[in-house]
């Protein structure tokens, strides 16, 4: 073999210089530099991904009412476009919690599946301006919020316009109240969103101690039970009464469309109910107007609107087979705790020692404080009046709720906790 000479260059890792076509000039290898949390050439401006965000959420959110309220009053000979439009965005705040003033008192009752549609894709509203100026999974709290902000700032500007557009010809809405309400609603919601995609969420969630975190994740499990609990009784009360429904329904007289837009817009207010449920279910009850109250001991109520969803309420106290209804929360809380238990026993694996009774007992505990906020806050968005008149108040007591859950759930989980850990493990030494 003969010696790699200057005459003869050698062409390992490419074509030499002498081989290149005299005349071309080959192009340097362009190297990508490192991206961190997105290229910086499919980034958006910050106010400008959060206005079309924040835009495309409001649209989303407000479609539905405007195509349901549409059903409603198609039958309707004063019907207008313009009047459809208004009384649309008059239901679209009231879905965000901004009260709403009329001849006859404040109307305020938030349908809150249009609540949920409106929390979810704000949620995703989070999520895209989070990509749009490359935050994802940088962990970057200021970078969340941030996008959260820009969020709820432009989701408060579209609240005051639609507030603006609503009384110029229909109830009184306050621009300023509006645009506060969808602030908040907007920058909490988005929030959600953001710090998930930023990865924000899985960072607070693994500095946070290890007690705190199974107690809150035990109380959102019992929420999320009791609730489910609910909807079922609520569901079920309807169903057995069905005729009457049926019948307010029909009493309107709007045709085959206005009766279904009539039950869409009691679908709207189904998540109403089933909070309503649950607070029966609990002891408290509710109201479905001044001086009057549903609990389990007690049905006292006089004169109703013809509302579907009122053709479920109870006739009376509970008796007989039906007081097995009290003991549905304490099963709902010992099935979390049971849960719990299962969770604790698998994160420490058979080879290890079991972990002390402290460890377990005190997340149960914890587990019934937060289910008692949560439900709660939910009794408290769940109500509202519907007029100055006998209607002003409906819905639950929020504190009563609250403050019976937290008791409740706490008991429950302990006893499903304990009761597991003693059945399935030795006594911790």
């Amino acid at each position: 073999m003969s010696p790699v000479t200057p005459d003869h260059p050698s062409r390992a890792g490419g074509v030499s210089a002498d081989d290149r076509p005299v005349g071309r000039a080959v192009p340097a290898r362009r190297v990508p530099a490192p991206r961190a949390g997105g290229s910086p050439r499919g980034r958006a401006p910050l106010p400008v991904a959060a206005g079309v965000a924040a835009g495309w959420a409001a649209l989303t959110s407000y479609l539905p009412v405007a195509i349901v309220l549409g059903l409603v009053q198609l039958g309707a000979d004063s019907a207008t476009l313009s009047g459809t439009v208004r009384t649309a965005l008059a239901g679209w705040l009231l879905g965000h919690g901004v009260p709403l003033r009329t001849e006859s008192g404040p109307f305020a009752l938030a349908p809150l599946a249009l609540t949920v549609l409106a929390l979810w894709r704000l949620t995703r509203a989070g999520v895209h301006v989070s990509r749009a100026i490359g935050a994802r999974d940088t962990r970057s709290p200021r970078r969340a919020l941030l996008a959260a902000g820009a969020v709820g700032m432009a989701y408060a500007l579209l609240g005051a316009l639609a507030a603006v557009l609503v009384g110029a010809g229909g109830p009184a809405v306050s621009p300023i109240r509006a645009a506060a309400t969808f602030a908040v609603v907007g920058t909490l919601a988005a929030l959600v969103g953001a710090t998930r995609i930023t990865a924000v969420t899985r960072l607070l969630v693994a500095r946070m101690p290890g007690p705190l975190r199974d107690g809150v994740r035990t109380g959102l499990v019992a929420v999320l039970l009791l609730l489910g609990a609910g909807a079922g009784a609520a569901g079920l009360a309807v169903a057995t009464s069905g005729g009457d429904a049926a019948d307010m329904i029909g009493a309107y007289r709007t045709g085959v469309a206005g009766q279904a837009g009539i039950t869409l817009v009691s679908v709207a207010y189904a998540p109403n109910a089933a909070i309503w449920s649950t607070s029966y279910l609990l002891g408290p009850g509710f109201m479905v107007g001044t001086d009057t109250a549903v609990r389990t001991s007690e049905v006292s109520v006089g004169a109703l609107p013809a509302v579907p969803l009122l053709a479920g309420l109870p006739r009376g106290p509970v008796d007989g087979l039906g007081a097995l209804l009290l003991a549905v929360p304490v099963l709902v809380g010992m099935v979390a705790g049971w849960l719990l238990a299962r969770r604790v026993a698998r994160v420490a694996g058979p080879e290890r020692a079991p972990r002390r009774w402290a460890q377990l007992l005190a997340p149960a505990a914890l587990a019934g404080p937060v289910a008692g906020v949560l439900v709660g806050v939910a009794a408290k968005v769940s109500g509202g009046p519907l007029g100055a008149g006998r209607l002003a108040q409906l819905g639950p007591v929020a504190w009563q709720v609250g403050l019976v859950t937290g008791g409740v759930i706490a008991v429950g989980a302990l006893l499903g906790a304990a009761a597991t850990r003693a059945l399935t493990r030795a006594p911790a030494q």
